[in-house]
């Protein structure tokens, strides 16, 4: 990263010092020759790291110190002192101060100081991230059950990391809720998340569905094609129902992940992407492999982080959250007022298996949604397979 520098200090040939060394290195420097002026700077604009000197005309550097706390990004400080600040600099640094540099100051030291201080801006940054998209991320998973936590912690441990990941579970069980979790709680979040069923795709159409075509690859290609794969450079690539991928394609897109390259149909030119590729599954790729009918080392390369999401059944603690949030979505859709569900009408859901999952029963719920003209939707709302009537 190149990183913004603030340098206060009161000494100009001091601070044009600095300015030049450190703008020779590749960072973005800025000056303030009082406490008053950087407090300025750092009301209209921002700094990943503050040069700061002991003594200023306006006041004690230190002070700065707990403003800076309060921004939503702290940035590093690295204290400038002569030789009798130094017991001032190490009780600022018990305060928040990043490291101090005692002047003449060393210029090897100056940069490893820097440096130290850009991997805690690059860290604070990625936390602050990841709180705000953590907020975002989970607004239509619940998590209560012991399966659930477990996944969102490895979908967590997925966005942070930007690897392959492989996202398993029944039909209905929301794969690509988690997808669209990870893609939210991740540092890729700007740059979009594109999704393919590979099943819904006919095998021949798959590759230049991915990578792209050339004008002239075969009967119909007049101008080139960009795939989805280069769409979603610098984002995220969700395939849904990878099992249905054939196998010459599973080598294709094998190498895509290996190299990070790929070639467009008809194409000779390798095309050069940075993707996190997110792969779904409702069938048991590890029993596909051992029947050869899924290759072992695609198998591998996906599920760098394994996330299984459990069947319906076996969170059924999670039901009666879920319908709140399925009602709470539907009323404003659909017009109505829905606040709640009779408990004999809730005790017959949870008891319920739930064969399509989450999916199922959201559907339920739209369902009786439909049908229910009062407040609450009653076990006459709900279809005859849960009620048994």
């Amino acid at each position: 990263m190149s990183a913004t520098i603030l340098v206060v200090d009161d000494e100009e040939n001091a601070r044009t010092y600095l300015d030049s060394f450190l703008t020779s290195q590749g960072y973005e420097v800025y000056q303030a020759s009082t406490l008053t002026e950087a407090r300025e700077y750092l009301t209209r604009s921002s700094a990943d790291i503050i040069l700061l000197d002991v003594k200023l005309p306006d006041g004690y550097g230190p002070s700065l110190l707990e403003e800076t706390a309060m921004l939503e990004v702290r940035p590093p400080v690295i204290l400038i002192t002569a030789f009798g600040d130094i017991d001032m600099a190490v009780e600022a640094m018990k305060n928040g101060a990043h490291d101090f540099l005692q002047k003449p100051i060393q210029l090897e030291t100056l940069h490893s100081s820097i440096q130290r201080a850009e991997e805690i801006v690059s860290m604070r940054r990625e936390l602050v991230h990841f709180r705000s998209a953590q907020q975002q991320g989970y607004e239509n998973i619940i998590i209560k059950s012991p399966g659930m936590k477990r996944a969102m912690q490895a979908a967590q441990r997925a966005a942070s990391a930007s690897v392959s990941v492989l996202i398993s579970g029944e039909t209905g069980t929301g794969k690509e809720v988690m997808a669209n979790a990870i893609h939210k709680m991740s540092t890729r979040v700007q740059k979009g998340m594109i999704a393919i069923n590979c099943a819904a795709i006919q095998p021949t159409v798959l590759e230049s569905e991915l990578f792209g075509y050339e004008a002239g690859a075969f009967t119909g290609a007049e101008k080139r094609k960009i795939g989805l794969m280069e769409t979603a450079d610098g984002g995220i690539l969700f395939l849904d129902e990878i099992a249905s991928m054939p196998l010459d394609m599973q080598v294709k897109l094998l190498r895509a992940l290996e190299d990070h390259t790929f070639r467009r149909v008809g194409g000779t030119k390798e095309v050069k992407v940075d993707v996190q590729v997110l792969a779904a599954s409702n069938q048991n790729l590890q029993a596909m492999v051992e029947q050869n009918q899924f290759r072992e080392d695609l198998y591998y390369r996906l599920k760098v982080i394994d996330i299984h999401l459990p069947p319906l059944r076996e969170r059924t603690e999670e039901i009666p959250d879920l319908v709140g949030m399925f009602i709470r979505s539907f009323n404003p859709r659909m017009g109505l007022s829905i606040t709640d569900v009779t408990p004999r009408a809730m005790e017959a859901m949870v008891a319920y298996r739930w064969p399509g999952n989450v999916r199922e029963l959201r559907n339920v719920i739209e369902r009786a949604m439909i049908f229910c003209d009062d407040e609450a939707i009653d076990i006459q709302h709900l279809p005859g397979e849960i009620t048994g009537l």
